[in-house]
């Protein structure tokens, strides 16, 4: 590694002697100054790695060296030291983007930690963090061994998010990939759990978990009756990772009350989950209550085209006399419509946005180049569903919302996952065509592959006729003909579908927030 070099600005340079034989002795090069002027053609002619410079100073004062220096070398470090505790000029350092602020007197080890703070901030971080989930692993193991339970699951998926978050920006790949490993033993043991306890569920729901129908009645509906105006926002397709990533920019300008993960109904798809949590209904219950709402997956026409209706249906059963507005935002130009309008929404009890763009990236991932490429993997799509929130229209509707001072209720319907192993299905031409779950007759699988309900009435699924059934893909599966079967599995491998069981899919957000 190559000697850090260091130019220290004081105009009393010399009254810092043995600071920098400190330093010196640790293994820093230092360079001293005794003016701004000098400093800033010192910063022009050489690469230092930091700079501390003293804000009191005859001639060019540290503020204004700072603000020349930065002007010419944005990424460099500066560590503003002063006598003055006065805030305008804290405000001015940190203004100019400082890498930290110190009071004098100063000591020696002061100096030490700002540069490891600075310089060193990566490594010892990275260390610190594959020690900590080390550790960590092992108690993990422990609870994967044990879980027998919805709560206990949700609080070990949450463990591995907040795992996967942490690893992601380390330079240990090792500690990467052993995450992986353990997230896929989850999703192994979560499809047995779900295999046997979700027909209980079904047919038991006072011993269920809140599943997507029963979201409102148990958890918006009540938030909404306690206060004077609530935004609920639904993100289409949004896995809790990409959830506590948003949660940072939301936190700006809300604060978290209680977050609520539920459980998505299967199949985890959007015609199914998402017309579940507005109308309050099972998929069964839905097309015999609502048949000219509900479609089924061989049907022509969209599938989600009556969650108004559905909503407005479910308030009259509930009799709740709220008033509400319902949005669905599928594009830039009609999200940008309603930021523009949206302060007339502040004399709802209920304003309900459906914002449809993550999964809009999950099925361009598939059939687009520049979409692979941007979203390789799920620190990638992290990353891009990240970008797209800071400069969405639904960020200024989030901003704009919190100075009416409504309730925050941000959720989604399901999730996804990134679909890596292929398993053969036969059926007939009828059988619907998601890539994780099948419902059609005379299908043909792999037993322990899927968990299969031969009744869809069992889990309050409608039939597509006769002799229909269901089969959903665990864990990363997703299923393939054998008709041109090398060409199919290589077009889908490494996509982002949803529809199965897994964690990433069924275990999902809703968060409320209140404004600051």
């Amino acid at each position: 590694m190559s000697e850090i070099s260091i130019l220290w600005v004081d105009d009393e340079i010399d009254l810092l002697k043995p600071h920098i034989l400190f330093l010196e002795k640790k293994g820093y090069a230092v360079t001293k100054c005794n003016n701004g002027a000098d400093a800033i053609d010192l910063c022009e002619e050489n690469n230092y790695d930091i700079v501390f410079l003293d804000e009191n100073m005859p001639g060019l004062s540290g503020l204004e060296t700072l603000s020349e220096i930065k002007s010419k070398r944005a990424n460099l470090p500066i560590v503003m030291i002063t006598k003055s505790e006065e805030e305008y000029i804290m405000e001015d350092a940190i203004g100019n983007k400082i890498a930290d602020y110190l009071i004098k007197p100063v000591n020696p080890h002061q100096i030490l930690l700002s540069l490891k703070k600075n310089l060193d901030h990566s490594r010892l971080v990275s260390e610190k963090t594959t020690s900590n989930y080390q550790q960590e692993f092992r108690k993990i193991a422990m609870d994967l061994a044990m879980v027998n339970s919805y709560k206990e699951w949700i609080t070990v998926y949450k463990k591995l998010v907040y795992w996967e978050l942490e690893l992601e920006n380390i330079s240990d790949s090792g500690m990467v990939e052993i995450l992986e490993s353990q997230k896929q033993e989850a999703n192994s043991l979560f499809f047995k759990f779900i295999k046997r306890n979700y027909q209980d569920w079904i047919q038991n729901p006072e011993e269920a978990p809140i599943l997507s129908n029963t979201l409102f009645k148990k958890i918006i509906i009540p938030e909404v009756k306690t206060s004077k105006g609530t935004l609920l926002v639904v993100i289409d397709n949004l896995r809790y990772d990409q959830f506590n990533i948003i949660e940072k920019t939301i936190t700006e300008y809300y604060k978290k009350q209680f977050e609520v993960p539920y459980l998505s109904i299967l199949p985890t798809a959007t015609q199914y989950a998402r017309n579940s949590i507005f109308s309050g209904l099972m998929p069964l219950e839905m097309e015999q209550q609502h048949p000219d709402f509900w479609k089924n997956d061989t049907d022509e026409g969209g599938k989600n085209l009556y969650e108004k209706e559905f909503l407005e249906a479910q308030l009259q059963r509930l009799r709740e006399d709220l008033k509400f507005e319902y949005y669905k935002i599928t594009n830039l130009k009609s999200g940008k419509q309603l930021a523009d309008s949206f302060n007339s929404v502040k004399e709802n009890d209920l304003t309900v946005i459906v914002y449809n763009f993550v999964d809009m990236i999950s099925h361009a991932k598939t059939e687009m180049e520049v979409i692979k490429e941007l979203a390789r993997d799920d620190k990638a799509y992290r990353s891009l569903t990240n970008s797209w929130f800071l400069n969405s229209p639904l960020l200024e509707i989030i901003q704009k919302a919190q100075k009416l001072g409504l309730k925050l209720i941000v959720t989604t319907d399901h999730g996804t996952i990134n679909s890596k192993a292929p398993s053969k299905v036969i059926g007939d031409k009828n059988i619907s065509s998601n890539l994780r779950y099948k419902t059609g007759k005379s299908l043909s699988y792999e037993d322990k592959e899927v968990f299969a309900i031969k009744n869809p009435k069992d889990i309050l699924l409608p039939s597509l006729s006769m002799n229909s059934s269901f089969i959903f893909a665990k864990e990363d599966y997703f299923f393939a003909y054998p008709n041109n079967y090398n060409h199919f599995v290589k077009y889908y491998r490494n996509t982002y579908q949803h529809g199965g069981i897994s964690l990433e899919e069924m275990i999902i957000p809703c968060a409320i927030f209140v404004a600051k």
